[in-house]
This record gives C-alpha cells, structure tokens and sequence, in this order.
C-alpha cells in the first residue's frame, strides 16, 4: 500500500506520527517496537528513491532488477539507492552478483550503513513475494520492496518477511529530501 506524505494538520505535533489502523504511533515507538508489531509497519521512502528503483526495474525488464536502499545504522530511513547485477539475468529469479554484493557490503561497512531495504521486480505478476523470495529472505529486519512491471502502472508493495511469515507494509513516499 502506498500513501503520499500528507501535510501534518495543526492538531498533530511536530513528531512523525504514523498511521497504523487505527492507532497512531510516534517515530520513537515504530523503531523500538520494531520486528514485534507485524501488523503495523511502516516504510517512509523518498520519492527520488523509489523512482530511481522504478527506473532500474524498467531497464532490466524482461529480467528481474535488484538492488537495496542503503540507510544510517540505526535508522529506518533509507538514503541511497544501490542498483545491483542480477547474476542469474532471469525474468523469473533474481541473485546479487557475489564479488559485487561483497563489495557493496564492505562499502556499507565504510559509510556505517545497512541495507534498509532490499529490492527486486517481477516482470509479468504482482508485486507479492514467491515461495522462493520467502525462503531466501535472511534479513528480518529488512523490508523487501517489490515491483512489478507486467505493466506501465506503477505497482509497488513492501513486506517484512520473519521466519517464513509474511506481512506487507505501508509504503509512505516522501516528497523532497527528508
């Protein structure tokens, strides 16, 4: 699910608030609570971001694209888009290139940062995890974001995958640089 960032209405404090059901948590709460509230999670994701991985999705297509967005440790805000080689150049599959994942990685280490979200497309379904991207998802504090280009419509979803069980996020798209 994908919502604009809306303006803060004069009611709301200054904090990030986000919206989950119908309880609203602050900032503070979502990253403590983070890995235990399945049903409420959320990914704030800059606009210029997401459509660097939309770009990077139409230009592999008929394969599948990957790649990550890179963010501070500790933070949950992605920074930098991280377009990676899909070793397998399948339309169906998707592997990182090995030396290339290594030195990503590495560089990462440099800058302290980690991989927030993990990316990858499908070329002719919807944008919901396969068996095979749930068994080969090891990073539970990752997000995986999906995107399909089985059409021009921009279809984007986002999961956190925990021991098998998948449970899809919101994406909220940030406008500008924050």
């Amino acid at each position: 699910m994908i919502s604009a960032d809306r303006p803060r209405r004069s009611s709301e404090s200054s904090t990030d608030r986000f919206a989950c059901g119908a309880a609203r948590w602050p900032t503070s709460t979502i990253r403590s609570l983070r890995g235990r509230l399945p049903w409420c999670a959320v990914l704030r994701l800059r606009r210029d971001l997401l459509d660097a991985v939309l770009a990077h999705a139409r230009a592999d297509h008929p394969d599948e694209a990957c790649g990550i967005l890179a963010g501070p440790v500790g933070s949950d805000t992605p920074h930098r888009h991280v377009p990676m080689t899909n070793a397998e150049r399948s339309p169906t599959f998707y592997r990182f290139d090995p030396s290339e994942q290594l030195r990503v990685w590495r560089e990462m280490d440099d800058r302290d940062e980690v991989p927030l979200v993990i990316y990858h497309s499908h070329t002719a379904t919807e944008p919901y995890p396969s068996r095979t991207d749930i068994a080969l998802a090891s990073d539970p504090e990752a997000h995986y974001l999906l995107v399909s280009t089985r059409s021009a419509a921009e279809e984007v979803r986002c999961y956190r995958v925990v021991d098998g069980a998948v449970e899809e996020e919101t994406v909220v798209v940030l406008d500008g640089d924050r």
